[in-house]
């Protein structure tokens, strides 16, 4: 044992990465700090026995530019006619004949979503992964586009798999991931959960792994991650990373080594953060409850909650009990900083309203997003909730008297009664 595991993720082959995990530390890592991509996100999930009770417990931090505004917002069942197309964030492609209803974070100026749930009990998070296959600018869908529509279009995490996947190969990746002129591209990875297992699915262009996970402990960061244990792929993934050198068709294929950077130091953030959610998880396996999860995701200590020009501006939580007559609950902050955000529950029952706090104003055709050039102007997206959190933040920082009041009162009310407006 030579090399910290995170760097296994990204140069070397043939190590079972996670057992790695619980004995190596990650120090190597930090010492490469430089020529990275900006990072963002890191998704978990736990399954039993790692969790208490018999419940998968799904969490993830959106990192994204501090200004962006995170809004939740619910769409309900629906169903089509033949034919109907469907406007994503940028293109425009084939709707389906019905939709489920679904639960969303999403930074509000695009249509898909950063992490979400749907009636069945299916979750998703996707991460931002860079590699040896070039990214396209051309726009397609996003990683966020394929978030919403495997929650859209499939009852369990195998099919959202196959949802993501089919989409992929049809309509391919791309476009601009950040309301600004600047461009901001990336591949993508997907943590899918559902009452019975999960799986990871992790991307390069239209190439892909999938890992499924049926017990413990897992986490995604920005970084490819799936090693050996290849459940599912893209019948090409091998042939084609033999033509571009990157395998001699002889090793065992491990699809992190392959498709990453030859220099771990382009992951260095990500990695060091990998390490970090993993140890956090470890750190409670085997007692991993909802408030267990918040907690790791207001860990700023260990960086999976972001400070700086990327920051955690919104988190999810969701409990999932194998008990089919059990309901699920999903947890959403709609606010920047978990560990100054209150966790606001939610459960799908019938007729829900549509949600007013936490949604942003909307601008129709006159949306920066819409108009070519795109993102010339950045209007304000902020939604009630956003605005009185920043309040709050504020009179923290003027009043030291509302700054111990609102530290002492947030911890207790990380899991709060059930709040969701409803008739």
């Amino acid at each position: 044992m030579t090399s910290c595991p995170c760097e296994q993720v990204t140069c070397v082959g043939g190590v079972d990465l996670w057992a790695l995990l619980d004995d190596v530390k990650c120090q190597d890592l930090r010492n490469h700090r430089d020529n990275m991509e900006p990072c963002s996100c890191d998704t978990f999930v736990a399954l039993p026995p790692a969790t208490v009770g018999n419940r998968i417990i799904f969490g993830k931090n959106s990192d994204r530019p501090s200004d962006e505004v995170q809004e939740i917002v619910y769409f309900p069942r629906q169903s089509y006619e033949p034919g109907e197309k469907l406007q994503c964030t940028y293109i425009e492609i084939e709707q389906a004949e019905k939709t489920h209803a679904v639960v969303l974070s999403r930074p509000s100026w695009l249509w898909g979503a950063e992490m979400g749930a749907n009636e069945f009990g299916v979750c998703i998070g996707n991460e931002a992964v860079w590699g040896k296959e070039e990214i396209d600018d051309k726009e397609a869908l996003l990683g966020m586009d394929f978030v919403r529509l495997g929650l859209e279009r499939a009852d369990t995490a195998h099919g959202a798999l196959d949802v993501i996947i089919g989409l992929l190969e049809k309509y391919g990746q791309g476009g601009n991931c950040m309301e600004s002129p600047m461009s901001f591209t990336y591949h993508n990875s997907f943590l899918i959960a559902d009452r019975k297992e999960a799986w990871i699915l992790e991307t390069a262009g239209q190439y892909w792994a999938a890992e499924k996970v049926d017990e413990g402990i897992k986490n995604i960061s920005n970084n490819l991650s799936i090693t050996t244990k290849i459940d599912r792929e893209h019948p090409a993934m091998r042939e084609y990373a033999r033509t571009k050198g990157w395998w001699d068709g002889r090793k065992e294929f491990n699809f992190a080594a392959v498709y990453s950077y030859f220099n771990p130091s382009r992951s260095s953030s990500s990695g060091d953060r990998f390490c970090e959610g993993y140890k956090l998880l470890r750190k409670y396996k085997g007692n991993i409850t909802a408030e267990t999860m918040m907690e790791i995701l207001s860990d700023k200590p260990s960086g999976i909650n972001m400070e700086g020009g990327f920051m955690t501006t919104g988190s999810m939580v969701s409990i999932l009990p194998q008990d089919p007559n059990q309901p699920c609950c999903h947890f959403f902050t709609g606010t920047p900083d978990p560990a100054r955000s209150v966790f606001k529950p939610f459960i799908f029952v019938p007729e829900i309203e549509p949600f007013v706090r936490t949604a942003s104003p909307l601008f129709g055709a006159d949306d920066p997003v819409r108009l070519k050039p795109r993102f010339q102007t950045k209007p304000d997206r902020r939604h009630e909730l956003h605005k009185k959190h920043e309040d709050a933040i504020m009179s923290m920082k003027t009043s030291q008297v509302q700054s111990n009041m609102l530290i002492a009162v947030v911890p207790r009310m990380k899991v709060t009664p059930y709040l969701q407006d409803r008739r």
